[in-house]
């Protein structure tokens, strides 16, 4: 029997403490039940010394160990691509910021949040509120944004995106609630849509959440149900005003330069008209002082030239001619028009032009056919005595 066996006692000579039952922990002992506990757990014998015993039970804890810290040791790689960052907290604390590629933390020690920082998210909101003359709209609007600090919205704020959904809706009312209602609901949408992206951002930097606004868009902005069909009917006319204005527009694009043409034309009529008098009154002006210097020179000459000129323009305006023979009784009627008639068709259909030549012409006929009347009455009168 071994000398540390159990039931040695004080009477074993070997005992070095001889004490029984005051001496140290039997190790051998410890380390069997311990070895006992290991199989139970991996599905090892317990039979065997005690030697083998503790060889076994030694080689599986390190191999234990060892197959724990590899496992640990793989956990703890992670890679990241090129839109993500990665926000490494150390025992709860921030340690640091990691760029994409191939990354390694201890497990149970490091946290890390991935961020996708290129990806752009959109939101969506509708809300009816009030404009500033008191007037109720429904507005949709929707915002896109990107995550350009993954260090803020990752431990900044609890809940950002909760956050940017209270800031837009505050940014929203404030600038609908400032605004009349028809710039809301016709042409002041693009307005609307860069006020609220503009105080929307403020709120996030001031908030700290870490997100970058890109753009703000406002779907669709309408009234309440209730007063749709008269909202419609305002559209209507305000549309028939705009066709009525563009009609007329047009219409005044085709008669305004009519009318300057026209009122052009006048004008150069009125020129033409204007030199063609000056002309012929410097022409009537040179001329009488012409015949002045011919009368001058031959009074009776240029005298019946005169007569015969005006006889002439006289006859030229007539189709009748009345004469008064000297010492007769009767009136001698020559209607012109009738031989002129006459001549005009004896000439084939030829046109009677009366001019200065066939005037004097006619003129010349018409004095010998009196003094050929004359002569007759005459001898008829003295016949008669």
């Amino acid at each position: 029997m071994a000398w540390n066996e159990p039931g040695g006692g004080n009477n074993n000579p070997k005992d070095p403490w001889g004490g029984g039952d005051q001496g140290p922990p039997d190790l051998d002992e410890a380390l069997k039940k311990l070895q006992e506990k290991l199989g139970g757990m991996f599905g090892a014998g317990s039979g065997g010394g005690s030697g083998g015993g503790s060889g076994v039970s030694g080689t599986a804890v390190v191999a234990l160990l060892a197959l724990f810290v590899v496992v640990w040791a793989l956990l703890g790689f992670y890679q990241l691509d090129e839109q993500e960052r990665g926000v490494v907290l150390r025992f709860g604390k921030y340690h640091a910021t990691v760029q994409p590629g191939l990354h390694w933390n201890p497990p149970l020690i490091d946290e890390v949040t991935v961020v996708n920082t290129t990806n752009v998210r959109d939101d969506s909101f509708t809300e009816i509120m009030l404009t500033q003359d008191e007037n109720i709209v429904e507005v949709n609007l929707s915002v896109q944004y990107v995550i350009n600090d993954p260090n803020k919205f990752v431990l900044k704020v609890r809940a950002p995106e909760r956050s940017l959904q209270h800031a837009t809706q505050s940014a929203l009312r404030h600038v609908v609630g400032g605004s009349t209602m028809d710039p809301v609901l016709t042409t002041g949408r693009e307005k609307i849509a860069q006020e609220v992206k503009q105080r929307l951002q403020t709120y996030l930097d001031r908030y700290e959440t870490g997100i970058l606004v890109t753009q703000v868009n406002v779907d669709k902005s309408r009234p309440p149900t209730q007063v749709q069909a008269a909202f419609d009917d305002v559209i209507k006319a305000r549309e028939d005003e705009e066709r009525v204005k563009n009609e007329a527009q047009s219409y005044a694009n085709g008669i305004v330069p009519e009318a300057r043409g026209f009122a052009q034309r006048q004008i150069e009529e009125a020129s033409a008209y204007k030199d063609q008098v000056i002309a012929n009154a410097e022409g009537e002006a040179q001329r009488f002082s012409k015949l002045l210097a011919e009368y001058r020179k031959a009074p009776e000459v240029t005298r019946e030239r005169l007569y015969l000129d005006a006889v002439q323009q006289v006859l030229a305006k007539n189709s009748k001619v009345m004469v008064d023979v000297e010492g007769g009784n009767n009136v001698m009627y020559l209607p012109l028009d009738k031989l002129a008639a006459q001549r005009q068709s004896a000439a084939a259909v030829r046109e009677l032009r009366i001019d200065s030549s066939n005037i004097r012409e006619l003129t010349d006929a018409v004095m010998e056919q009196l003094r050929r009347d004359a002569a007759v009455s005459d001898s008829r009168s003295r016949g008669g005595r």
